[in-house]
């Protein structure tokens, strides 16, 4: 059976409800267990024994939030060259266009030499102003739907060992 390793962090909930979206598709291959980790929470060894991941964060200040930086930053040295061809996937959960962010975790995954099973799915809340940015966010169904294919293609591409 392989793992399926979804790592997130949201703080106005927004790229929360793409991971748990994500997560449902994925949930959908019976071959595949889905681990949902907070960013806080994950480490390395969520990620040796894991064969794909997922990760899913805002883009805060044209860059991947702090946190998320952080469990990428804590896990960088410890797990390199111990990756290398497991695919992943990202979203981000961005105010204005998410390119940055989605850079970054592209750049951190090709450093670990992951193998992209697709561009970053990035959804766009528009929030610009300091009361929009600090507000709770609410994804629509089109979006939530994008994110759950998403989960559900990166599970069964690892159950039929396409990735």
């Amino acid at each position: 059976m392989k793992t399926l390793l979804i790592v997130h962090h949201s703080l106005t909930g927004g790229s929360l409800q793409m991971a748990h979206a994500a997560a449902a598709g994925a949930a959908r291959e019976s071959d595949v267990r889905v681990h949902l980790e907070a960013a806080t929470e994950s480490g390395p060894q969520s990620l040796l024994e894991s064969d794909g991941y997922l990760f899913a964060c805002p883009e805060n200040l044209a860059s991947v939030s702090g946190l998320m930086k952080d469990f990428f930053d804590r896990c960088y040295y410890e797990v390199l060259g111990r990756l290398e061809g497991r695919p992943y996937a990202s979203l981000i959960c961005a105010g204005s266009d998410g390119a940055n962010a989605a850079r970054q975790i592209e750049r951190i995954a090709t450093g670990w030499r992951l193998r992209p099973i697709a561009p970053a799915l990035i959804v766009c809340t528009h929030a610009q102003t300091p009361e929009e940015i600090l507000k709770r966010k609410t994804i629509g169904p089109v979006d939530l739907s994008r994110c759950e294919e998403l989960g559900a293609t990166l599970a069964a591409g690892l159950a039929l060992g396409v990735f």
